[in-house]
């Protein structure tokens, strides 16, 4: 919302509002003299109690922004709005009944009714806030999910797009598994680990997200055909701790890591590849870091495309924390923020 422009013309409304539903300037003309000081007296509580409560308002916001922590927000909102209203009041009024004491006694029953007064226009702005703010997010949540959706539509016309439908490979690659003579076990296994790349491929590319331990899964069998060629050239180490297995990370965003390190870097027997995989709760990160050992130039080209996809896939799903790419001796490591519950 445009907070400066909200408060120019709210607060005077509301003021004026005030004045001319409750002013002791009624019985009188318009254009009275009291008129102008009930309008001054309004103006000068409901500056204070706007700006204050919409502090308040704002501070809370920002220590509990997220939607299953709205509840305790607008609890937290409730008691903090009557208790700043409660003091502002009985502060405000001090200096008024130095100057108009017979209309701002300091009795107990006089400073209880202007309290209670005070709170109804509180709620009345928190509440207008709130509005807006639920109003934005709804707006902002609507675009989400049709940038989300207008994702998923071009993943599935470059799907078409490609020479060879997944469908037709997957069922292939089953046949080609029934036909190889089951002595021969290596390439059993090979054809069955790689028909399961294909499956997870066709049904995670049908969800936003997925548990972490369906897609470490995955990794382990994508990992498993590319050791059948490296063999002992790539080192692979994972400790991802049981807890997080049931967060929620985008599909394929940790195999297409993984692809990377592989295909931007050297991985030989006097240069083996170091691969490492880990998850830490405290932080909220899963980490795929890899020796940075660079392929001569030429050979295959970075974009940066797929990084820059897995930042905005994040970004749309409103991840708690933004994806980190750092390099540091020697290490080229790419953190992903864990998303938590169903999605």
């Amino acid at each position: 919302m445009n907070n400066r422009r909200f408060l120019l013309v709210g607060i005077p409304v509301l003021a004026l509002v005030i004045t001319l539903t409750t002013g002791s300037w009624h019985g009188h003309a318009f254009w009275d003299w009291r008129l102008v000081v009930d309008y001054s007296i309004a103006l000068y509580f409901t500056a204070f109690l706007w700006l204050g409560n919409r502090w308040l308002w704002s501070w809370l916001l920002g220590q509990l922004p997220r939607v299953e922590q709205t509840s305790r927000r607008l609890w937290l909102l409730a008691a903090g709005s009557v208790l700043f209203t409660a003091a502002a009041t009985l502060l405000l009024r001090l200096p008024l009944h130095g100057l108009l004491p017979q209309y701002f006694p300091l009795s107990w029953t006089e400073q209880q009714a202007a309290v209670l007064f005070n709170l109804i226009p509180t709620v009345v702005v928190q509440t207008l806030y709130e509005t807006i703010f639920f109003f934005q997010k709804w707006q902002e949540n609507v675009r989400r999910a049709e940038q989300l959706q207008s994702a998923g539509v071009q993943s599935q016309l470059e799907a078409l797009q490609s020479q060879l439908d997944p469908h037709f490979l997957f069922n292939s690659l089953n046949t080609l598994s029934a036909l190889i003579e089951p002595e021969n076990e290596p390439a059993q296994d090979f054809v069955e680990q790689l028909a399961d790349v294909y499956r997870y491929v066709l049904l995670a590319r049908e969800q936003t997200t997925v548990p972490l331990a369906e897609e470490l899964a995955f990794v382990d069998t994508y990992l498993a055909l590319h050791k059948a060629r490296f063999r002992d050239n790539l080192q692979v180490r994972t400790q991802v701790p049981a807890a997080l297995h049931q967060r929620r990370v985008a599909p394929l965003s940790v195999q297409l890591l993984v692809e990377n390190a592989l295909k931007h870097n050297v991985a030989s027997r006097e240069q083996p590849l170091a691969l490492h995989l880990s998850a830490d709760a405290a932080t909220g990160y899963f980490t795929v870091e890899n020796t940075l050992r660079p392929r001569p130039a030429g050979l295959v080209p970075g974009t940066g495309t797929g990084l820059r996809n897995v930042r905005h896939r994040y970004e749309l799903l409103q991840a708690p924390h933004p994806v980190t790419v750092t390099t540091e001796a020697g290490w080229f490591r790419v953190r992903l923020p864990l998303l938590g519950g169903e999605r």
